[in-house]
């Protein structure tokens, strides 16, 4: 560490990702954070990474809402169940311009992610509408995918989806509200052509809830070429409304 990092570590010392307790660490979470961040770590849905009850046998096991709605993807995986902090990082990420939580939680997606990513496998953020860029200023999951990519040293094709409408917030909506609401409003890039042709492609998204936005971007991938197809979210939520 340089001197001038040391003097500005003493003027401004690292605080928790998520609150003012001081940390050992930038992008760390103090004690307390850590213990209400609900990592998935147990036993888990292999299509969607939502929690499940009891130990693996080994066999790939699926949630209630992943044997009740087909998934066009082969595997997924999440790093945080959406409550208690995983909650407060994924509306961070979202909603309060916390683009500082883009590294941590990357790292958490990339480990989250280990066993489904492989060296051939390209990264393909779920898109933002032109608008709700414009307002955002950035595409959270394109974030996390830049920094998957360089954890893991994996291809990206940040432009590979275009999001054809400014669809409804899904907030509220049912299942059967939320696959309306999306369909046909994400496709491939038509200035890409070949992009995902006979790759392996991991989507990166920051929430999934009912899978409607996955799976219209899964489809799009698989109308791309893609040859296969697994989702990485940041947090899942455990019940669709």
């Amino acid at each position: 560490m340089s001197l001038m990092q040391r003097a500005l570590g003493m003027i401004y010392p690292d605080q928790c990702a998520l609150c003012s307790e001081l940390v050992d660490g930038q992008g760390a979470l103090c004690g307390a954070c850590w213990r209400d961040m609900p990592f998935q770590t147990g036993h888990s849905c292999d299509l969607c990474g939502a929690d499940l009850v009891g130990e693996t046998d080994g066999v790939s096991d699926h949630c209630d809402d992943c044997i009740a709605i087909p998934r066009p993807w082969s595997k997924g995986r999440a790093a945080v169940s959406y409550r208690d902090a995983g909650r407060r990082v994924v509306l961070g990420l979202k909603h309060g311009d916390r683009s500082d939580l883009v590294p941590v939680a990357g790292r958490w997606l990339a480990r989250a992610g280990s066993d489904i990513l492989s060296n051939d496998t390209i990264l393909v953020p779920v898109p933002l509408h032109w608008s709700r860029l414009l307002r955002r200023r950035y595409n959270q999951s394109a974030e996390l995918a830049k920094v998957v990519a360089k954890l893991c040293d994996l291809d990206m094709a940040l432009d590979a989806l275009i999001r054809t409408s400014r669809t409804k917030p899904q907030d509220g909506m049912g299942v059967d509200a939320r696959y309306r609401n999306v369909e046909e409003s994400i496709v491939p890039a038509t200035n890409r052509p070949g992009l995902l042709e006979g790759r392996s492609v991991c989507l990166i998204d920051d929430v999934m809830t009912s899978g409607a936005t996955l799976s219209a971007s899964a489809h799009a991938c698989s109308a791309a070429g893609a040859s296969q197809i697994s989702v990485l979210v940041l947090a899942r939520v455990a019940k669709t409304p």
